[in-house]
């Protein structure tokens, strides 16, 4: 049984098996017909995500959805290989672990301190790379991941509001309910002042799976010890894994993995051609009525949203959440009002 949100706010109704496949199926004709990477992509069980992540509203769900099913036929994620990113990777600021949690999620661990780029579409390239890796590991059955975030080497000077803002559409907004919880592991102080920055670009249903934990914390710790098998977590974590990142067995793994990830979309035959007739009239807004109601403040609108490419390929514009944020309202300026400076160097004690 599935809970949904329903009138009144924070009251929920529990949703029968047969009621989620009935709204899956009503959304999947909302969309109509589909076929190639779209078609593949929407299975049965990602659809659920994207209804989930707005409470089995199906005109919501259907919106995002259209809006993600763009931004893959653009940016083109499942064609992302190692040799596109293998640089972003040296450092070893993120990485797909070689061990699950205790319930079967992937692991994917975030080094912010080990930042060696300063090309916010190369790295948001390659967190895109990473999730997309992470989901094609997920063992069956198994939907979300974890975030496990290592402040080792963190300062305030490595922060990028633009790249925060950036990784918050693309997870909300092409990921949904992928996360299942991120650790921020020994954050420092002034990382709060930080957080209370990102606060804003996140949903509360994901600021709700945020822990964090502390070494010298015996509390906190007990989250490593319900959530990881401790001979597999690495030493840096508190676990008892000697073993540490290694950028050249690490690319052998993406290597092996970049083959699974051909295989794996080259099953979806014909697959759609960007310059193809289909590909034009479901790129048409127009093409995609989903009713109107003007009682319905949330809604995304689609004539609004710009997906045009630069040079590199990456979006002008993000994936713009009217949940999330305002795209016609300069977030980040509101922020350093309210914060002082990005690089926070008051070191304010707001708690997120």
């Amino acid at each position: 049984m599935l809970s949904k949100k329903n009138g009144a706010k924070g009251q929920e109704t529990r949703l029968s098996p047969a009621e989620e496949q009935a709204k899956i199926n009503e959304l999947r004709a909302m969309l109509g017909p589909l076929t190639g990477k779209l078609l593949l992509f929407c299975s049965d069980a990602s659809l659920a995500q994207f209804l989930r992540a707005r409470n089995w509203n199906i005109k919501k769900a259907a919106k995002m959805l259209k809006e993600t099913l763009k931004w893959r036929l653009q940016y083109k994620p499942d064609e992302i290989r190692w040799e596109d990113v293998a640089h972003e990777a040296e450092t070893g600021k993120i990485y797909r672990a070689n061990y699950v949690d205790k319930y079967g999620r992937t692991v994917l661990v975030m080094r912010p301190g080990f930042q060696n780029t300063t090309s916010s579409k190369g790295q948001i390239k390659y967190l895109v790379y990473c999730m997309e890796n992470a989901i094609l590991n997920l063992p069956p059955g198994q939907e979300q991941m974890v975030w496990l975030i290592d402040f080792k080497g963190w300062s305030a000077g490595t922060i990028s509001v633009k790249v925060t803002r950036e990784t918050a559409h693309i997870l909300q907004g092409c990921y949904p309910e992928r996360l299942g919880l991120a650790i921020l592991y020994n954050p420092p102080k002034i990382f709060e002042s930080f957080f209370s920055v990102v606060k804003p670009f996140l949903e509360p249903k994901t600021y709700k799976k945020v822990k964090f934990v502390y070494s010298k914390d015996p509390e906190s710790r007990k989250i490593m010890d319900e959530v990881f098998d401790m001979d597999k977590l690495e030493c840096a974590f508190g676990g008892r894994n000697p073993t540490e990142f290694n950028v050249v067995d690490y690319g052998k793994r993406m290597k092996e993995d970049d083959n699974k990830m051909t295989l794996h979309w080259s099953s979806a035959v014909p697959t759609l051609s960007h310059n193809s007739a289909e590909t034009r009239s479901f790129l048409d807004t127009n093409n995609f009525e989903c009713g109107s109601d003007s009682s319905d403040k949330e809604d995304v609108n689609l004539e609004s949203l710009d997906i045009e490419s630069d040079s590199d390929g990456f979006p002008k514009a993000g994936l713009q959440d009217s949940s999330c944020l305002d795209s016609e309202h300069d977030t980040s300026a509101e922020m350093n009002k309210k914060t002082g400076p990005v690089k926070l160097e008051s070191g304010s004690n707001s708690s997120a």
